[in-house]
């Protein structure tokens, strides 16, 4: 029996590079940990069986959804927290998050996931993510067969196309995510893949908002940049009700591909189209690439300073670095040098953050 009534469900793949770190991670707290292999054809297996309570197998039928519900079934416990093989969990605070699982019973748990990224010129950067994860598996499943999402069981109308509703609590704990840190070709294998499991989405239903978002996401990490802003324009007309909990980063990431396709008086345009919606670090910092990029100083230096005094401005990862390291250059720029010094010491700071993260 684990220390809190928690069992940790992954499911594998031909994950031999990955699950030896992630299940090492686990072990020192006490969780029960349950593996289902979907088809490993290397050590996954064998290496699972020196850590895990449990492994399974599951048939593969492109859907990680069922794959995670067959995985949390075999569970002895019903509260599930779902990682990936390729996730490294360094701290969990036992008493808090036991206490906010007795005190929201009917919610879901959320987590900042910080993501390793190497990108097109070989460097590593960090992004976070929130990611909902833990669940009492007998008032939620997971739903969509790729890029899954969680559905309470109570509603008997709940679909790929349902509003996902739910409350949810922030999580005291640090997850790393290493699988974006792979080779180029890698990443192509990997998003090709997806495409082709959300082409099957679409074929379900052409108007689902959330398949044509993940549609551009794809899209836009391999570059497709044209590709990635008419998914993400479909999606934002399909439905832009700010109760999805994926519209913000809908919008934010349209911006993002208008400054890839060099339309960065676009970008400006539908950030501020919805800026009365959006007050967090993530969307201010957004809106502060797009005002740099069209050539407004100014208010790029404002809304760079803006972001790094919010309180949310954690989850901006990697972004934290760049709004310091852009506030100082703006600033060196007109001349302010008094000013810019002033953020040397946040900026260090920030720069030490990233290489911590990256070296974890």
């Amino acid at each position: 029996m684990s220390k809190l009534p928690i069992s940790v469900c992954i499911i594998a793949k031909n994950e031999e590079k990955y699950i030896e770190g992630c299940l090492q991670h686990l072990k020192p707290f006490g969780f029960e940990i349950v593996v289902t292999d979907t088809g490993s054809t290397d050590r996954t297996k064998e290496i699972a069986a020196q850590y895990a309570d449990k492994v399974l197998d599951f048939e593969w039928i492109d859907d990680f959804s069922a794959a995670r519900n067959f995985c949390a079934q075999h569970a002895e416990n019903n509260w599930i927290l779902a990682l990936d093989c390729d996730e490294y969990m360094n701290t969990f605070n036992y008493q808090e998050i036991r206490r906010l699982s007795q005190k929201f019973p009917r919610s879901v748990g959320r987590f900042q996931l910080k993501n390793i990224v190497k990108g097109p010129d070989g460097i590593q950067r960090y992004s976070v993510d929130d990611v909902v994860r833990f669940y009492n598996k007998k008032r939620f499943e997971w739903g969509c067969p790729i890029h899954e999402q969680l559905f309470d069981l109570s509603n008997p109308n709940r679909s790929l196309d349902a509003d996902v509703k739910y409350t949810f609590f922030d999580m005291p704990m640090e997850v790393v995510h290493h699988g974006y840190d792979i080779s180029g070709e890698e990443m192509i294998q990997k998003q090709l893949r997806n495409l082709q499991l959300l082409g099957k989405q679409l074929e379900r239903n052409q108007r689902d908002p959330y398949t044509w978002f993940q549609i551009g996401q794809s899209q836009f990490v391999l570059q497709r940049y044209d590709k990635a802003a008419e998914a993400y324009e479909i999606s934002l007309q399909l439905n832009d009700d700010p109760k999805k909990y994926f519209v913000e980063i809908l919008v934010e990431s349209l911006s993002k591909a208008y400054l890839n396709l060099d339309r960065p008086q676009d970008a400006v345009n539908i950030l501020q189209k919805y800026a009365d919606r959006y007050k967090t670090a993530k969307y201010v910092f957004a809106q502060a690439c797009a005002y740099q990029e069209n050539n407004q100083a100014l208010q790029a230096l404002m809304s760079y300073i803006k972001a790094t005094s919010m309180n949310d401005r954690e989850t901006l990862g990697e972004g934290l670095f760049t709004c310091y390291n852009n506030i100082i250059a703006i600033y060196t720029m007109m001349g302010e040098h008094e000013m810019a010094k002033m953020y040397m010491g946040l900026y260090e700071k920030s720069k030490a953050e990233r290489e911590r993260v990256l070296s974890s």
